[in-house]
């Protein structure tokens, strides 16, 4: 969908421009996207150090997924794990995470509920994790503002180095609006560079962050309660406020029906 948008909204722009009577032609010219796109580039990579830099396509693939978290089955998962840490004890749960694919997360939570940390240390490291995973993210998201940021003053810059061209050679007066049109188009591309690409990829993994913030606060909360030793049904109450109206609605669903 995020691709699908992206398209949407450069199809809509172009139509409009062509449907007023406009020409595909008049809205290009390399010479303007090597201004606007190469010093965006290049100022972008002034900003951000080559460490984060060199993971734009990744962050561009991640951005254009369908990346989701699956409250209902984890809850599910951790209220099996609470029933087994009441009847069994906290030792019963080292073999379940050394099954294949446990998330790493929820590995590190439960191995140290297992080994009889205390809960205030194990929310303490956790929420540690948390918030560096979380800055992190922020840092790599950086590269997008930043380019958001910059596009558009690299368009005006492109602009003005276009109109000291025009200025600088007035014999030709018949050309001289075409010449005029033609500088702007620098302004054009860097503004719709910034609000058509850059700032919305951002926006994007600003919202798989909130995201994966959210689903590993909610493992945070279950790894504690099954420290604690709290009711399973207690656990699920506990959980289920992590849970948006439509997926609290679909969870409960589930629940009547599994009942």
């Amino acid at each position: 969908m995020t691709v699908i948008f992206m398209i949407f909204s450069f199809v809509a722009l172009i139509g409009a421009f062509l449907l007023d009577g406009g020409h595909i032609t008049g809205l290009l010219s390399y010479t303007a996207a090597i201004i606007v796109i190469g010093a965006t580039i290049g100022a972008t990579g002034v900003t951000i150090p080559t460490s984060i830099l060199k993971n734009t396509f990744k962050l561009i693939g991640i951005s254009m997924g369908n990346k989701k978290s699956d409250f209902i089955t984890l809850i599910k998962y951790f209220s099996e794990l609470s029933v087994k840490a009441r009847k069994e004890g906290l030792l019963a749960l080292e073999t379940d995470m050394n099954v294949e694919g446990v998330d790493p997360f929820i590995k590190k939570g439960v191995s140290l509920a297992v080994d009889g940390t205390n809960p205030e240390l194990i929310k303490a490291i956790m929420e540690t994790q948390i918030e560096q995973m979380s800055k992190r993210h922020k840092s790599q998201i950086q590269i997008f503002d930043s380019a958001g940021g910059y596009a558009p003053t690299m368009g005006i810059l492109g602009t003005v180095m276009g109109l000291v061209h025009v200025l600088s050679n007035l014999d030709d007066a018949a050309s001289l609006g075409e010449k005029i049109a033609v500088a702007f188009l620098a302004t054009m591309y860097g503004i719709g560079t910034a609000n058509l690409i850059y700032l919305p990829i951002a926006g994007k993994l600003k919202a798989l962050d909130a995201q994966e913030v959210k689903e590993k606060m909610m493992i945070l909360e279950a790894v504690l309660s099954i420290t604690s030793g709290d009711n399973p049904q207690v656990m699920v109450q506990k959980l289920k406020v992590f849970l948006d109206p439509p997926t609290l609605r679909a969870f409960e669903t589930s629940e009547g029906a599994e009942t």
